[in-house]
Parts: structure tokens; sequence; C-alpha cells
């Protein structure tokens, strides 16, 4: 996956239906007259992405489906996928119990939750003895828990690298089913993982800039300045490529600020490499964004 080009996130201004409708139209229009522009959809953060040949290309694209289409649009930076995990094993019982004059509702689980290596992902297991939990709703455990770590507790974003392990719990004749355990197993996630140390990973780049050597100097101090880590240096003819591993969420915009810093005489690709902690004054700003976002989106 490279992106050797600008990429903007693009919306249109008004919430009106008919609005949105005719500004996707006009954005198709204008994507499809113009084979330099290419258009896509994140599938993690549902932003609708436009790429093109610098930042002034596609704020003129804008700018044309405003008064060529009549539509208003607004553009910023594509949203990082962040991940969120747990660094401490914990273990958390909870029962879930509500009575409402009818039938009752009953559930209990014991389930221990631990860190996995990065990129290790989810894994469930059921340890349960003796009928404890009844194997029929095992599953249902394991279906709360794969929905409720898709909304992490510090920004809502997915958490991963973690086992959960079922290793007790209890259940009612009447007043148990499914619905039950898994409602319990989602209430355990969302306690458990607040006592668990948990922190946001972002999506670490493989970047490669290849640069006269002139700019050498430059292009290096603003790798660093990026938060990057420089790997190697490699020689490319008469140039020199320098190969480092740099945050996503630094990297927007480096093409033209590359641009600017050797003439136009540099380049780069970049490609997903891993996920790595987001410094705790990052995380503080990221967090603080979103709690902002939906804020405002609530309003």
């Amino acid at each position: 996956m490279r992106f050797p080009d600008p990429v903007i996130s693009v919306s249109v201004k008004s919430k009106n239906k008919q609005d949105q409708e005719k500004f996707g139209v006009a954005l198709g229009k204008m994507v499809r007259a113009d084979p330099s522009l290419h258009l896509e959809t994140d599938r993690e953060t549902g932003q609708t992405i436009l790429r093109g040949m610098g930042e002034l290309h596609l704020e003129v694209t804008l700018d044309r489906m405003r008064t060529e289409f009549g539509v208003e649009g607004t553009m910023g930076e594509p949203q990082v996928a962040y991940r969120e995990t747990i660094t401490k094993k914990v273990s958390e019982q909870y029962v879930h119990k509500k009575q409402t004059g009818g039938a009752g509702q009953f559930a209990e689980v014991w389930i221990d939750f631990a860190p996995l290596d990065r990129g290790a992902g989810f894994q469930f297991i059921d340890e349960t003895v003796g009928g404890s939990v009844p194997k029929e709703y095992v599953p249902a455990v394991e279906k709360g828990l794969k929905i409720q770590k898709e909304d992490g507790v510090l920004a809502h974003y997915p958490t991963v690298d973690f086992s959960a392990t079922l290793t007790d719990g209890s259940y009612h004749d009447v007043d148990s089913n499914a619905l039950t355990f898994e409602i319990a197993a989602k209430a355990a996630f969302r306690e458990a993982v607040r006592k668990a140390g948990p922190i946001l990973l972002e999506p670490v780049m493989k970047v490669e800039t290849v640069t006269p050597g002139d700019y050498l100097g430059d292009v290096i101090g603003d790798l660093n300045r990026r938060r990057g880590s420089i790997l190697d240096q490699l020689e490319r003819g008469s140039n020199i490529a320098v190969v480092a591993t740099v945050p996503l969420s630094e990297m927007f915009g480096y093409i033209g600020h590359l641009r600017s810093m050797t003439s136009g005489r540099a380049s780069y690709t970049m490609e997903f490499s891993h996920y790595d902690p987001v410094p705790r004054m990052v995380a503080d700003e990221v967090i603080a964004a979103v709690a902002k976002a939906k804020a405002a989106a609530a309003s």
C-alpha cells in the first residue's frame, strides 16, 4: 500500500440530503474528467478521500465544484486509523442482573484479560469447567467481547492484541440466555480494560525518500522532526535514498514540503509497517480531539 500523492478528506458542508447527493455527483464528474484525480472511501474511518497531484490541484478541484456545480465542500486531513490495546493482566468478574416484573435477566462471567504481542489481534479462550457457563452460552460471551472491543475506552478506536479467557461464571435456569451473557461480557470488557493500562497505538509507515546529496541533511532533519527513525541510507544512482519509519499522522502534507525543500528534485514512497504506542502527549491530544468532535456532532 503506497501513498505517493497528496491526499485530503472531502465532505459537503450542508447536512441536507439533497445537497449531499449533489456533492457526490459533482465529485464523481470531476474525477471522471481528470484522470489525475483518484477518489476512494477509507474503509476504517468512512471518510471520502481525494488524491491529486498537489495541494493546489485539490483546492482548485473543490473551487471548480463550487463555481460549476454550486456545491460547497470542505477539505481536511484524512483521519488516522488508531488502535487501542492493554498493557496489564486483569481479572474481571461481572454479574448482569435485572428484574422487571416478568422474566428476569441473569448472567455472571469471570474473564481474564492479558496483553498479546503486537499484531496478534484478539484471542478468546474458554476454560470453564463443570458447566458453570453452559456451552450454548459461551459463543455469546465471545460475541459480546468482539462487539465491545470495536469501541475502545480511550478514544473509541478498536482494541487489539489481547486475549480474553473465560474462566468461570454462573447462570439461572430461567433468567439466563445468550443475550444476558453477551451483555455481561460487554460490561466486563469495559470495566477490565480501564484497569488494564490502556494505551493508544498509531500506524507507522516505512518511508523511502530519494534525494540529491545536496539536500540529504535537510531531508534527514525533517524526518526526525516528524518523529521518524532513520533506518538506512542507500545509493540510488547519483541520489541517496533515506529509509525511515515515520508515524502516519506526521506525513500529511509531506510531499509539498519535500518538493519545496529540495526544489522539486526529491520524491518519496511509503507503505504501512506496523503499529507503535503513541507518546503520552500526542495521545492526550488525539483523545481530546476525538472527544471534541463527538461533542460537536452531538450538539
